[in-house]
């Protein structure tokens, strides 16, 4: 695909479309996959991604009528083989699948649950029902709950992790589900302990969507977790990390703790700045010197206090490193570019403050200013 054409252009286009009819066609001699082709790229290019998810499912529901026991079995013969069960992370599937849980959702939720879960377990190894499911979730909570506890269990991987990634409390595009945070915790218990990276990853961002609002659930949960030893230690210690990164990020004492990092211990903090002044498009550049009175892990970030306009200020966390201070020094030299081209970020000239964290804790600031 050529520079310039967004990702809905790459994930739902001509060919993609093409292939999808094909699949149909070849399931139903009643499937016309010209007319669904035509039909589908008459309004593929209106609205962003999840509205051509939609506009493909209502496609797709044009030309299989009737109710969903009716055309599941078309649906199931449909799909290609199951994503390669020789791997085990990164393989989220081809998102010209995704509308067929739509599809699946509008044809099942009211009347045909049972038979819509059966078809999302299937169609997740093809391409990932987190957002489908939820759906699921909030009309029928128990029923769905208790069709996850048998997934715990299931052979594929995908569908195992749907577990995980469909009942998180934040999932990016997915519809808010009405579970309490709590709830779905009897299953993350069990697949915190899977061997596939690709599921522990779901657990660790389920976990990390659940500190953003009640950070010390989280942290039981993790204990718990490492009391029980059902996992690697090395795993164990990829998932908390990953779990508690936003926690880190705001400096939290317990996830610190956890991680093995003391936010009270003595740290001493050299910061020289290379610049008092800096122009928009140029980078502030630094050095910090570390010591300890005695060897210490350390993660150390900085924090960049941003010029608002009207006297206002905002603020960001950058990583570093995570590093073993000890009595000999630690040295570390950084450079940040200041982009004056950002979209999402606009920087205002004027005074600015940058600040180094060892453990949560600052342990040394400067001033700069900011120039056009």
């Amino acid at each position: 695909m050529a520079s310039g054409f967004s990702l809905k252009d790459q994930l739902f286009n001509l060919d993609k479309t093409r292939y999808l009819a094909g699949l149909f066609a070849s399931a139903s001699p009643g499937f016309d996959p010209g007319r669904f082709e035509t039909d589908v790229m008459a309004g593929l290019q209106e609205g962003e991604l999840k509205a051509r998810i939609s506009w493909i499912a209502e496609i797709l529901g044009r030309h299989l009528p009737g109710a969903l026991p009716q055309v599941a079995p078309i649906l199931l013969q449909a799909l290609p083989p199951p994503l390669d069960p020789g791997r085990s992370d990164d393989d989220f599937g081809d998102f010209i699948f995704a509308p067929l849980g739509e599809f699946v959702v509008a044809r099942a939720l009211e009347h045909y649950p049972e038979l819509g879960l059966d078809l999302l377990a299937e169609l997740t190894q093809r391409f990932s029902m987190e957002w489908a499911v939820r759906p699921f979730l909030n009309a029928h909570p128990t029923l769905t709950l208790a069709r996850m506890q048998d997934w715990l269990t299931h052979p594929s991987y995908h569908v195992r992790r749907l577990v995980s990634e469909g009942t998180r409390p934040r999932l990016p595009w997915g519809e808010a589900v009405s579970l309490a945070l709590a709830d779905p915790l009897p299953l993350l218990d069990h697949l915190q302990a899977d061997p596939t990276r690709y599921v522990t990853r779901s657990v660790a961002n389920h976990l990390n969507d659940i500190s953003k609002k009640d950070p010390e659930l989280m942290l039981e949960r993790l204990s718990r977790w490492r009391e029980q030893g059902s996992q690697t230690a090395k795993e164990l210690d990829w998932i908390s990390t990953h779990a508690c990164r936003g926690l880190v990020k705001s400096g939290h004492a317990g996830a610190l703790r956890l991680l093995g990092y003391d936010p009270d211990a003595e740290v001493s903090a050299i910061l020289t700045l290379n610049s008092q002044k800096v122009r928009i498009g140029e980078s502030v550049s630094f050095e910090v010197e570390l010591s300890a009175p005695a060897p210490l892990p350390a993660i150390v970030d900085y924090i960049i206090c941003f010029h608002r306009p009207a006297g206002k200020s905002s603020q960001k966390v950058f990583k570093i490193k995570k590093a073993q201070i000890s009595q000999d020094k630690l040295s570390i030299e950084k450079s940040h570019r200041l982009k004056g081209d950002a979209t999402t970020f606009k920087l205002h000239p004027g005074p600015h403050h940058l600040r180094i964290l060892v453990n949560g804790q600052i342990r040394a600031e400067a001033e700069f200013e900011l120039m056009a």
